[in-house]
């Protein structure tokens, strides 16, 4: 007869994030020692942190963390496999903990972030690999975004009521302004621009536009003559469609996002869009 409870059982996947039945073979393995359990289940984790470094992450959940003076603030995307291990408590606790960190740390890129500790003798590399050994999924983190310096501000997305957001936008004026902000954050959640301006459209990304442009144009057998301004007229489209300040606004299509900014009197110094999984 098993020798153990089901308050143990649910002690146990409280404590590591298996599964119930892992828990139970793990509690019927070590006599009912949970200590011994855990530490089981600990072990079959890391065992299979590599059997799953092929598998596809492609749920999960972007957390935001802003400072209570609006002068700075992070996005963290955390991806796992599963949308059941998305929201469960554990996971989501293990984003907010990186999410924290990157807040505290200031990391200059992914790799600085990976390899900087996040408790004595553990790196966020560690620590992401024990979630993944402990919630027995590949979880994966390449994706952070932070600001700072001017009015930062984030707004979050759930694209299902019962999972945590799937799309974070990070937004920084140069001034207090909350209701633009975060009309200006929605704006970006829901139209993902790719570019803030024209002047931060590459120059090899505006010229392989030019090239389609004059290709279908000719393609159409429009006249010679008015080759220039149809393609000029479309190349002027892919602006406005790519660009922030060049889209009509979500609230006000009669006016663009620069126009808001405008009548505001604020600038939208940058901003950053988090889709998980794009």
């Amino acid at each position: 007869m098993a020798n153990y409870t089901a308050a143990d059982v649910k002690k146990l996947r409280e404590l590591t994030g298996a599964g119930m039945m892992d828990c139970k073979k793990a509690l019927d393995e070590s006599d009912g020692n949970v200590d011994k359990a855990v530490e089981a289940l600990r072990i079959k984790g890391q065992k299979g942190v590599a059997k799953r470094e092929g598998r596809s992450a492609e749920n999960g959940a972007v957390v935001s963390l802003i400072a209570d003076d609006h002068t700075s603030g992070v996005l963290v995307e955390l991806k796992c496999e599963t949308d059941f291990v998305a929201k469960g408590e554990k996971f989501q606790s293990v984003a907010k903990a990186l999410a924290e960190h990157v807040a505290k740390t200031s990391p200059a890129d992914i790799d600085a972030l990976l390899s900087s500790e996040i408790e004595p003798g553990k790196t966020v590399q560690a620590f992401v690999d024990e979630a993944n050994a402990n919630l027995g999924e590949k979880i994966v983190l390449d994706r952070f975004a932070q600001f700072s310096g001017g009015y930062v501000t984030a707004y979050m997305h759930r694209t299902m009521p019962d999972l945590p957001p799937q799309i974070g936008v990070l937004v920084e004026l140069d001034k207090e302004n909350a209701e633009v902000a975060k009309g200006v954050a929605q704006h970006i959640a829901a139209f993902a621009p790719k570019y803030l301006s024209r002047e931060d459209v590459p120059a090899e990304v505006v010229e392989a536009e030019r090239r389609v442009a004059e290709e279908t144009t000719r393609a159409e057998g429009k006249p010679e003559a008015a080759l220039p301004k149809i393609v000029e007229g479309r190349v002027n489209g892919f602006f406005k469609e790519a660009t922030l300040l060049g889209q009509p606004y979500a609230l006000d299509n009669k006016k663009s996002v620069q126009q808001i900014l405008d009548e505001a009197g604020v600038t939208l110094k940058r901003f950053a869009r988090i889709k998980v999984g794009i």
